[in-house]
């Protein structure tokens, strides 16, 4: 059983920051991809960023050139800085893992996932 941990989600400003993190734990493997994703209620969950073991990214339009992932090489923690945060990125945040085979492109198809943590961008 894989676990996933999310930290770091709260309430900021228009134009604000915020980082959030997230630790694996259990049957994770360092080799696997690690991601974050994120659903606002009524609509489709959304993949935004991915992390290879490697350190290669992918990130989804929508946060493109705002929104950092990281994490050491095949390491079992991931961060997302977000920068320049808008009212639209109000959602939960769900720190996600699996082979890297599940992350061939930005379906939201990994298999586990933490509980996730809300972000609200508000004034």
């Amino acid at each position: 059983q894989v676990q996933l941990a999310e930290s770091g989600g709260g309430l900021v400003q228009p134009g604000g920051s915020l980082k959030l993190s997230c630790t694996a734990s259990g049957s994770f493997y360092g080799i696997w991809t690690m991601g974050w994703s994120r659903q606002v209620p009524g609509k489709q969950r959304e993949l935004v960023a991915t992390i290879t073991s490697g350190g290669n990214t992918k990130y989804a339009d929508s946060v493109r050139g705002r929104f950092i992932i990281s994490r050491r090489v095949s390491g079992n923690t991931v961060s997302l800085q977000m920068n320049g945060l808008k009212p639209d990125d109000t959602a939960v945040y769900y720190c996600n893992t699996d082979q890297p085979v599940r992350y061939m492109s930005m379906s939201d198809s990994p298999r586990y996932w933490g509980q996730g943590t809300q972000v609200t961008v508000s004034s």
